[in-house]
């Protein structure tokens, strides 16, 4: 058992394009977005395992000696599967929950006992551990908040249990784990995702462990260049919207898109997507002729995004901005055409219209996000005025980047100020 505080990170996730159109067939692009969830892991001998979860305001605690009493022999040791519904009630009553428990902050638990429990049973004896965990994403809003919970735990776990080494050497700010040790970190976060949503699609674990820029259609993982699949994926459901994800990081390096400066926008208006999936496939079924047409023009646009972002790993240029703002706008169009627009999205729009910037939703629509793109010769003074604007509108606003890096392990040194505060007052 690692004997050293374990800090770990992981980032959110965004649709650049191909909403909606991926439940269909079509192509679909997701990027990591550079919000990170954050998690610190002590490892000390007061024979207890905490959990704390300042953001949905859960502190839990349980002696490890009751724990390794109990019956957990339904989880198999090294076993990565889902859980079978007599399993999850079982885990329930491990944690000492009621049955029909299913609000998120209890999920959150049941997911971190899971991992724990199976990761854990390596070792002579589960270890005592306080675990906390503290994420500048928002819950609920689409954008892979659980998945980065996820990922982290499993990194952090399979860490701290030397399943995995440390890949962070002496002198080192931050590091990433090799290939092999990814792969394993993603199927454990898949399993940590089931047990908050059910049947995830495995797109936000992904892209949270990977990072960069993710392709998906049809159950299939690809990276922007080689198209070769990645991942074996496991068949998304309609309801998630999901893509699995792509290695490809967008850092501005030869022969990688630079990343791109995003204002990320939260309207704060609840939407739900699985009634957003539906209503898109009633309209495909009441207007075939119409709706499927649009469909296939917005896997046109993922297409040309994915040749562009080829193109400016070479040598980006100001008319490459362009061309992408064009493309969100034809997107935002289509989307409202599928019905899955709302009059916050068309006002976030109409904003940053008026600062000469391009807005499209990101995720299920119906409220929810939007992405702003911020091109390189913005000034600053001007995305203060546009955040100004769009927070008068009641809206939470967030200027921040995609093609962010996936799950890393770091130096306490080198986190920022900000983020230090808030774990060590945890």
């Amino acid at each position: 058992m690692l004997s050293e505080v374990l800090l770990v990170s992981a980032p959110g996730k965004v649709i650049l394009h191909g909403e909606h159109a991926v439940v269909h067939g079509k192509v679909a692009l997701a990027v990591a977005l550079n919000l990170r969830t954050f998690l610190r892991l002590q490892p000390h001998s007061n024979g207890k395992v905490d959990l704390n979860l300042p953001n949905i305001g859960i502190q839990r605690a349980w002696d490890v000696a009751k724990l390794q009493m109990l019956d957990t022999s339904f989880l198999k040791q090294g076993d990565v599967t889902a859980l079978t519904p007599e399993q999850m009630e079982k885990l329930k009553e491990v944690a000492g929950f009621p049955e029909d428990c299913a609000d998120h902050e209890h999920l959150a638990v049941l997911s971190f006992l899971y991992l724990y429990l199976s990761i854990c049973q390596s070792q002579r004896a589960l270890p005592s551990l306080d675990v906390a965990v503290w994420s500048e994403l928002p819950t609920g809003a689409g954008l892979g908040s659980s998945a980065a919970y996820s990922v982290c735990l499993a990194a952090a776990l399979l860490t701290a249990c030397k399943e995995i080494p440390n890949p962070l050497k002496d002198g080192e700010a931050a590091s990433r784990w090799t290939e092999e040790s990814l792969e394993l970190i993603n199927k454990w976060a898949f399993q940590g995702e089931r047990v908050i949503h059910g049947n995830p699609s495995g797109v936000d674990n992904a892209v949270s462990t990977w990072g960069g820029a993710l392709r998906y259609q049809q159950g299939k993982i690809s990276s922007l260049k080689s198209k070769q699949e990645l991942i074996p994926s496991c068949v998304p459901d309609d309801t998630a919207l999901g893509l699995r994800g792509i290695k490809m990081n967008l850092g501005h390096s030869p022969g990688r898109p630079p990343a791109l400066k995003i204002l990320l926008t939260n309207t704060k208006v609840p939407r739900s997507t699985k009634a957003l999936v539906a209503g898109v496939r009633s309209r495909l079924l009441k207007f075939p002729e119409i709706v499927a047409p649009l469909l296939t023009s917005i896997d046109a646009i993922s297409l040309e995004c994915e040749r562009l972002l080829g193109e400016m790993a070479a040598a980006p240029a100001p008319e490459h901005y362009l061309v992408l703002e064009e493309l969100i706008d034809m997107n935002q169009h289509h989307l409202n055409a599928l019905g899955v627009g709302h009059a916050s999205l068309d006002r976030l729009c109409q904003v940053t219209m008026a600062h000469g910037l391009h807005s499209k939703l990101t995720g299920a629509g119906g409220g929810g996000c939007g992405i702003t793109l911020l091109r390189p010769d913005l000034e600053q003074p001007e995305v203060e005025a546009m955040k100004q604007a769009l927070t008068s509108c009641g809206f939470d606003c967030w200027e921040t980047s995609i093609g962010a890096p996936g799950v890393s392990v770091h130096m306490a040194a080198s986190l920022d100020p900000p983020v230090r505060q808030a774990l060590d007052g945890l």
